[in-house]
């Protein structure tokens, strides 16, 4: 989810200076640290964790408030104002360790990848993999380096065979979203904006006239004959209209679905602006109906307009209360003419699945069909463990992953098949018993 702009590097250095005023007790490089402390939050930024101008200047009160005595404590100062999640660990402690070692080193890291990043004397078992979001934030600060004069050559160009190899639209199509460079994540949204999703159609109860239906029209075969005089009755024809159903999307926004919620908000625009009678709704805490926004045709648009409606991004998970809202406001209009649900979460529920298992019933017989997408799913190992998913599963009619493209690309050809197999679920439900 696109963040709330960071203020310029002006203002926000007054306020540091206001919120640090004898943290470096003073003298010719006073304020220093502030700025150190700003720069390394846009590094953190850059790598994907949600720190904003509130939490910069939470770090600077945290740092007046703790010293710089001891590197320990100002690991721990920055680390309890930045890092909310399990996941945002690693990225945190690699981005400290690289950013508070060496001043210097994002000057010298002018081609910085992967490899550059280990250690040759150790064994690739014992070296360090850097995240890959961090090593393009750190490169993406850097300066340019222009030509100092020294005549040094160019590299000779290199020509890799790529016989045998894999594409690299393949291995976009593959890659988790979670693991996903800045660039990937670009690539990945294009690829989005272009899905189509062909859900089947269905019959309804209304008729068109059609030269080669199976039922006589009666209004129009009077009406034919009246105008042909009475000499003759051409009969006319009907079969019943095809549409397919609304679609009705409940997607997790809390703090363990981040990464995949992003990506999904670009699916659900992608469709809701390819087809009529699309529905959706987020909830962490509470529900929020976001489909009106993603009516916008341009996306950043949609997703800001989403941003500033939505106050509870990355937060806790509340699945039964949010359904009980949806159930009660909003299932007779969002739900009529046999329609689809897509359930996008985790299952991890804070409230332990207190009355969701009575909510997700409820849901499931007033819609045609309910899938639920979880991106635990991608692990081969999982087993629904949690009390939220255990509640879900016997009663959703298909299980799958939702993870990367290549399972949105799966997702659609499961539309437009009328019936499931129920094998997953059923094998689920054994292991959870």
């Amino acid at each position: 989810m696109p963040q709330k702009a960071i203020p310029d590097e002006g203002r926000l250095e007054m306020a540091a200076q206001a919120a640090l005023p004898n943290v470096d007790g003073g003298g010719r490089d006073g304020g220093k640290i502030a700025a150190n402390i700003m720069h390394f939050a846009r590094v953190l930024r850059a790598a994907g964790l949600p720190v904003g101008p509130g939490k910069v200047l939470d770090g600077f009160r945290a740092v007046e408030t703790v010293g710089l005595g001891n590197r320990e404590d100002f690991y721990w100062t920055l680390h309890a104002v930045f890092v909310n999640r399990r996941d945002q660990r690693e990225i945190f402690d690699q981005a400290f360790h690289i950013f508070w070692r060496n001043p210097q080193l994002l000057e010298r890291m002018s081609a910085l990848i992967l490899p550059t990043l280990i250690d040759p004397d150790k064994p690739p078992e014992e070296a360090e993999e850097i995240n890959r979001r961090l090593a393009e934030a750190l490169k993406g600060d850097q300066p340019d380096e222009g030509d100092d004069g020294g005549g040094e050559e160019e590299d000779p160009e290199v020509t890799v065979d790529a016989v045998m190899t894999w594409s690299a639209r393949e291995v976009l199509q593959d890659m988790d979203f979670e693991k996903m460079s800045g660039e990937e994540l670009d690539q990945a949204k294009r690829a989005i904006a272009r899905m189509r999703l062909p859900i089947m159609e269905v019959p309804t109860r209304r008729f068109r006239r059609d030269a080669a239906g199976a039922r006589i029209d009666m209004r129009a075969t009077l009406r034919s004959a009246l105008r042909s005089g009475g000499g003759s009755i051409p009969l006319q024809y009907r079969k019943r209209r095809r549409r397919h159903p609304p679609l009705v999307v409940l997607c997790d926004i809390s703090g363990s679905m981040s990464r995949y919620s992003r990506m999904i908000l670009h699916f659900m625009h992608a469709i809701t602006n390819d087809r009529d009678r699309v529905h959706t709704f987020l909830f962490g805490t509470r529900l929020t109906n976001v489909t009106r926004y993603l009516r916008y045709k341009d996306v950043d648009d949609a997703l800001d307009r989403v941003a500033d409606a939505v106050d509870d991004w990355s937060g806790g998970t509340r699945i039964g209360h949010s359904l009980h809202d949806f159930n009660l406001k909003w299932s007779r209009r969002a739900l009529s003419q046999g329609a689809v649900v897509l359930l996008i979460t985790d299952g991890l529920d804070r409230d332990a699945a207190e009355g969701l298992e009575d909510e997700i019933v409820r849901l499931h017989k007033s819609c045609r069909r309910l899938i639920w997408l979880n991106p635990l799913l991608r692990y081969d190992r999982y087993e629904p463990k949690s009390l939220g998913a255990r509640a879900l599963l016997p009663h959703v009619d298909d299980f799958r992953s939702v993870h990367n493209l290549q399972s949105l690309s799966q997702l659609a050809e499961a539309l437009t098949r009328p019936s499931t197999d129920d094998t997953m679920i059923r094998r689920m439900l054994e292991a959870a018993a």
